[in-house]
């Protein structure tokens, strides 16, 4: 594939939601594995110099993730993903809230719809496309987090570009 991969991050402030496309030179399956194993998320799932630390995670309808954000002077910022609906391969959603370290949600949260497709680069090669939308039922919460939300998308998903960069050639 090109070296210009895309990164397609747009707002539709009326649906409250945020569409996030992005394309990597990686195979679905790889591409699926960094999004649900924990100890490949951790490696990419936060923008740098912000770190990812999984507690737990239960991959499976009603299960969840909880995980901390973690800056360089050690302070944490929790997560708790609930899992809603999982189809192998290709598609899975959650419920996504910030939390305190006591797994106590902070609502309102956001949904998430996250879709994998294969994708054939320009050259012919294998790779993958993958599609996020984040619906918040409150457009004041949205508009909240939009500026540093694409930044960090932007940021933790380049980190996830240079893992599976890594992670194709092993």
């Amino acid at each position: 594939m090109n070296n210009t991969a895309l990164f397609d991050f747009t707002v539709d402030k009326t649906a409250k939601t945020v569409s996030i496309n992005m394309e990597f030179d990686a195979d679905p399956s790889l591409v699926w594995d960094a999004f649900t194993v924990p100890e490949i998320l951790d490696q990419w799932w936060a923008p740098k110099p912000y770190i990812s630390r999984t507690k737990y995670m239960d991959f499976k309808v009603g299960g969840q993730r909880f995980y901390a954000m973690v800056s360089p002077e050690g302070q944490e910022r929790w997560s708790i993903q609930r899992y809603t609906s999982i189809t192998p391969k290709t598609n899975f959603k959650i419920f996504n809230c910030f939390a305190d370290k006591d797994e106590n949600p902070q609502l309102p949260g956001s949904d998430w719809d996250l879709n994998f497709s294969e994708h054939e680069g320009s050259d012919g090669s294998r790779g993958t496309l993958v599609s996020i939308s984040v619906y918040n039922e409150s457009l004041e919460r949205m508009e909240s987090l939009l500026e540093g939300f694409k930044l960090g998308m932007a940021a933790t998903l380049e980190s996830l570009k240079n893992l599976l960069a890594t992670l194709s050639k092993k």
